[in-house]
């Protein structure tokens, strides 16, 4: 099992940046790669899935979905267990409570999901 910690979060103007880190431990050497996911107020209820956001895998490729993409951009610091998203350029509706989760080599989730950190940004 992984754990993730997730951090960074915070109250932003629209258009400012906010880097979010993603720690994780426990048998994190069975992690193939990082995802962070999302999850809007009006998404936080029982049953409504996460949205993906993006990925990087441990040799570096990076994903990420079109709603982000040109504005985040993940990052990794593999020797720390260390995962970073850096978010430029925010808008109102990036607004979500914003969760990283571990993949193993066959795509399977494999972390316990954290609190997750809150990023609000105001318009």
């Amino acid at each position: 099992q992984v754990q993730l910690v997730e951090s960074g979060g915070g109250l932003v103007q629209a258009g400012g940046s906010l880097r979010l880190s993603c720690a994780a431990s426990g048998e994190t050497s069975s992690i193939n790669a990082v995802a962070w996911y999302r999850q809007a107020p009006v998404q936080q209820i029982p049953g409504i899935q996460r949205e993906w956001v993006a990925a990087i895998s441990t040799g570096g490729t990076t994903n990420y979905a079109d709603s982000v993409k040109g504005r985040f951009t993940v990052s990794r610091d593999n020797g720390k267990n260390l995962w970073y998203l850096q978010m430029n350029s925010l808008k109102p509706e990036d607004t979500a409570v914003y969760y990283c989760n571990a993949a193993s080599e066959t795509g399977t989730l494999i972390g316990s999901w954290g609190r997750g950190t809150q990023v609000t940004v105001s318009s």
